[in-house]
């Protein structure tokens, strides 16, 4: 089977997804697979080597000011044209389905030329009924036209009785974590806003990442990383929480590896919005309005999050995707959420709620 697949390249959350889909995808025979990114500048991917000769594309993207979605910036910022002509010329021929997490080059140009379509992303659980926060009109019409698909395959922390599967993650928990710092990974915000935020907090040490640091460097408490994935996989091992944004992957990660997490939605996204609501009525995090020192002291002194174990392989996705029975979904959602295990408070809140 020839797989194109399509991956929304502004969020590092995506590109974690697709390696896993990539790594699982590379140890069968019965799967050839192109990977297309686009939303990011080609120089600012890293860790890319398991999607071999993959294609960039400029695409869309939202542009982010101190901790907000600025619509103005956005628009200024994109290139309709050129979006316009990468879809024309995108040939979609020789490939049996086209995977899609959030891209719209792929998306239109699948569309456009008959190739079956397959979302499988966090946006795809939007369509529905999910937990919201904040959606606007514009909100449903992006999610709907950004990348439309013929079939979509959602991934959430729950499968709210839809066609939603669980994020799979690879990492298990470190047998004896050293706990001695906290994790901040607040990429939307400015630098300057992160080092107010935590230079009065001495006492607990901080291992930041910020995609605007070039070169590793400590200052008293806090040490500054530049994007790398084996490096933020070590951190977010052995640290006691995590301070972050309100993106899915990240927070499923944590999740899984069993941190506390303290949750600063993107304002104006109302995924992230939606995430944060999710979370706190699961019983899995604290919310983070505003960068405010004391919510974060206040916070530092909360107990461990519990757990939830997600699926660490993808073969029943795989297997249902070369089966070619795309429009049943029912029996692959199953199977994997019979896999997820969800701690006892977890479970009791999950009995107790009606979505």
């Amino acid at each position: 089977m020839k797989v194109l697949y399509g991956v929304q390249g502004t969020g590092n959350g995506h590109i974690a997804r697709a390696r896993i889909m990539a790594a699982a995808m590379a140890e069968r025979n019965d799967i050839d697979v192109d990977f297309v990114f686009s939303g990011r500048e080609p120089a600012d991917y890293f860790d890319m080597e398991c999607f071999g000769n993959y294609r960039t594309f400029s695409g869309l993207t939202f542009v982010t000011s101190k901790g907000k979605v600025s619509q103005w910036q956005t628009l200024t910022q994109a290139k309709p044209l050129q979006l316009i002509r990468d879809i024309k010329q995108f040939d979609v021929s020789g490939y049996d389905v086209l995977l899609n997490d959030f891209e719209p080059i792929t998306a239109w140009a699948a569309k456009q030329q008959g190739l079956t379509s397959i979302s499988v992303s966090h946006q795809a659980a939007f369509a529905y009924k999910v937990p919201r926060e904040g959606e606007s009109f514009s909100d449903r019409l992006i999610m709907r036209a950004f990348a439309p698909t013929d079939i979509q395959l959602g991934v959430h922390w729950y499968h709210f009785d839809q066609p939603i599967v669980p994020p799979f993650i690879i990492d298990k928990p470190a047998m004896h974590p050293s706990k001695a710092h906290t994790l901040v990974y607040l990429p939307f915000e400015e630098l300057r806003d992160i080092q107010q935020l935590l230079e009065p907090l001495t006492e607990q040490q901080f291992v930041c990442f910020h995609p605007k640091i070039k070169a590793p460097s400590v200052q008293g408490h806090i040490q500054w990383n530049p994007p790398s994935k084996p490096s933020f996989r070590q951190a977010l091992q052995h640290c006691s929480g995590v301070i972050s944004n309100g993106g899915f992957e990240l927070a499923s990660e944590s999740l899984q590896l069993g941190k506390k997490l303290l949750v600063k939605p993107l304002h104006g996204q109302f995924e992230q919005l939606s995430n944060l609501r999710t979370l706190i009525t699961l019983g899995l995090c604290q919310p983070l309005y505003q960068l405010d020192t004391d919510t974060v002291e206040e916070w530092l002194g909360e107990p461990e999050n519990e757990g939830i174990e997600f699926p660490t392989d993808p073969t029943p996705m795989l297997d249902w995707l070369v089966a070619g029975n795309w429009s049943d979904t029912r029996q692959l959602c199953n199977a994997l959420w019979q896999q997820v295990k969800f701690g006892p408070k977890t479970r009791e809140r999950l009995m107790s709620l009606a979505f």
